[in-house]
């Protein structure tokens, strides 16, 4: 009985999270832009806000080409990647960093799935069942999310517009939340 109520409450605190994301502050606006998305300043790239204002707060999520990009800081180095996990769009700004392997990862807070932040590929811990004594070892799914490069000049933080002639698993949710979580239909 005590399992059937924690496992209730549960699910109840995961669905109110969710209504919370859907309908919550979709940007942070830094860079005093009127419309509510970044600005296209250094070279056809994207002003995400200031170096020490994103330091400070570890992280921040900003619409880039229409899509939500989250960009880090973590030990020393600026990463950026769509914001949604490639995976049933689970919301990243939520997720932990972990190092796994040497690689900095982001991990989904819905379903654990772990994607590295420098080159957005899925890890796994999976085994060779060949192996005599098979021991779970890390492995690639391959690049599934979307990353983007960050450039800082003059103590403000830029991003590279997406490259859309390469697609990623994650476009598909970047694609779906672009207007409040109602799928994009492209024209």
């Amino acid at each position: 009985m005590l399992d059937l109520i924690i496992l209730s409450l549960h699910f109840l605190i995961c669905f109110l999270i969710s209504i919370a994301i859907w309908r919550g502050p979709k940007d942070m606006d830094l860079h005093s832009s009127s419309t509510g998305t970044a600005e296209v300043e250094l070279e056809g790239l994207i002003l995400i806000g200031k170096e020490d204002d994103i330091k400070k707060s570890r992280r921040i999520t900003a619409k880039v080409s229409g899509r939500e990009v989250l960009v880090f800081y973590h030990e020393g180095k600026f990463y950026a990647m769509d914001s949604r996990c490639y995976h049933e769009g689970g919301p990243l700004c939520l997720g932990e960093i972990e190092d796994i392997n040497g690689q900095a990862c982001i991990v989904c807070p819905w379903h654990k799935y772990k994607i590295a932040l420098e080159t957005g590929e899925g890890l796994y811990e999976g085994i060779n069942p060949l192996e005599p004594s098979p021991t779970p070892q890390w492995q690639s799914k391959g690049v599934k999310q979307r990353i983007h490069k960050v450039t800082i000049d003059n103590g403000n933080v830029y991003v590279n517009p997406p490259d859309f002639s390469v697609s990623f698993d994650s476009d598909y949710f970047a694609e779906k939340y672009k207007h409040g979580g109602e799928l994009a239909i492209k024209k």
